[in-house]
């Protein structure tokens, strides 16, 4: 027994040995200054051998001619490059871990309706897929509830903190919608439907059921601005966690999120937000977008399309509809951010984008679609998307294009914070890339003599 209790602690200690050398360096802010290094600043044009400052959480020098202060922490980035830290506008990060393990998933509640439900509180900052994807540039995503038709609020995360209040990157709220889906059942073997069959019989039934939810929420609406005005009112109206999560929605105070894929529902998704005269909306998904984004465009709808890295819809399509379809769109005049709508690959959001600049949307259009287009969505351009004087913290350092494969992430900064270079998988990398199984040679043993 205690034998087994000895090796039980060696491995142990073992084991907290190695962790702690592999999480020696922390995220730490301070003053950094980037010398000598090509500044993409998305919202400026490019800036050569340029100087970056950073102070605390912000952005304080950009240009050509900036003094250096005295103490910074100097970075030389002689042939490198500056680009915004990456923003991802839907995934599952920080709220799945493990597909296939029940405990490690908190991305959806029971229920069809819990609009009320907040994705930041479900966000689980030690998650390895964190680190995974932010040195890969990815220093910003939306991460959504998903599961039902109102499903909860997204939220936008930084991805460094250690609870989700400190990842939290600002005060931008998404109630999230999953449009009614109009799909006809398939009859296999030969069979047929019965006579009395009706196929749009459950797209119907759910948007009924939606249109019955949103009167519920405007009768709420107005109750509750008749008892604002006259508090004196007898009776307080009855308090509706549902509803009262859609009011800032109905106000103009938040945006509505509608996840919607094909033609026909993209094409009903408008019309029912214009009936409903919602005043602040984006769709996500539109994997069918470039069939009407005319449509899309007259409506003035922003789109955040994705995952790029995806097959045609239908079997007639070429096979690059899906790489295309995100530059038909923004050629129509819809504005557009990419998603990868993923939770273990975010990490892969530049090569999304690279898809996307090679099909059509050209680099330049493909980089503002990852930085500044969706802060702008968002309302977030204030602090995100771009190198400006004010701004945060939140940038990369490379030494090529991020789009490209062969590129190397060497430096993050999110939120001013300097981001070790480390992740499961790079240090996977190297412990295959220089295996040392630390064994010594067998050593010969003499029989021994009687």
């Amino acid at each position: 027994m205690n034998l087994i209790l000895s090796l039980l602690l060696a491995t142990t200690t073992l084991v907290h040995q190695q962790d702690a050398e592999q999480q020696t360096a922390k995220p730490r802010q301070g003053t950094y200054a980037i010398t000598n290094v090509r500044i993409e600043t998305v919202s400026g044009g490019t800036i050569d051998n340029g100087t970056i400052v950073i102070k605390a959480d912000r952005i304080t020098a950009v240009g050509t001619d900036v003094v250096v202060p005295e103490g910074a922490h100097v970075i030389d980035g002689t042939g490198l490059r500056v680009y915004p830290g990456m923003i991802d506008s839907g995934t599952r990060l920080g709220l799945t871990e493990i597909g296939a393990v029940q405990e490690t998933n908190d991305s959806s509640e029971l229920g069809d309706v819990t609009p009320q439900m907040q994705a930041l509180s479900a966000i689980n900052p030690n998650i390895p897929q964190i680190p995974v994807t932010r040195v890969s540039g990815v220093t910003t995503v939306i991460a959504e509830p998903s599961g039902g038709l109102l499903p909860g609020t997204a939220a936008l995360i930084n991805l460094v903190g250690y609870t989700p209040d400190q990842m939290h990157a600002g005060g931008v709220l998404l109630l999230v919608l999953s449009f009614p889906v109009n799909r006809t059942p398939r009859f296999f073997r030969g069979g047929s439907p019965p006579d009395d069959f009706d196929p749009d019989k459950k797209y119907r039934e759910a948007v009924e059921k939606l249109d019955e939810i949103w009167d519920r929420a405007e009768l709420y609406d107005r109750i509750d601005a008749a008892y604002a005005e006259n508090p004196n009112l007898s009776t307080h109206p009855e308090y509706v966690p549902e509803m009262a999560a859609i009011l800032p929605v109905l106000r103009g105070e938040m945006i509505l999120m509608v996840k919607v894929n094909a033609r026909k529902e993209i094409e009903a998704a408008i019309e029912w937000v214009q009936e409903r005269n919602i005043k602040r909306v984006i769709f996500s998904g539109v994997s069918e977008g470039w069939r009407v984004a005319d449509k899309l465009a007259e409506a003035g709808i922003d789109c955040l399309v994705g995952p790029i890295f995806s097959t045609p819809t239908r079997e007639s399509d070429r096979y690059d509809r899906a790489y295309a379809n995100i530059g038909m769109l923004a050629d129509a005049g819809v504005n557009v951010a990419i998603r990868t709508g993923q939770s273990e690959n975010v990490r892969n959001l530049p090569f999304n984008a690279g898809f996307a600049a090679a099909y059509g949307l050209g680099k330049e259009r493909a980089l503002r679609a990852v930085t500044l287009g969706p802060a702008e969505m968002f309302g977030i351009a204030d602090d995100y998307g771009s190198i400006e004087v004010g701004k945060k913290a939140n940038l990369m350092l490379t030494n090529g294009d991020p789009f490209e494969p062969a590129t190397q992430v060497l430096g993050v900064f999110i939120d001013g914070f300097n981001i070790p270079i480390d992740s499961r998988h790079i240090r996977l990398y190297e412990e295959f890339l220089h295996r040392d199984e630390g064994r010594v040679q067998p050593v010969q043993v003499q029989p021994a003599v009687n």
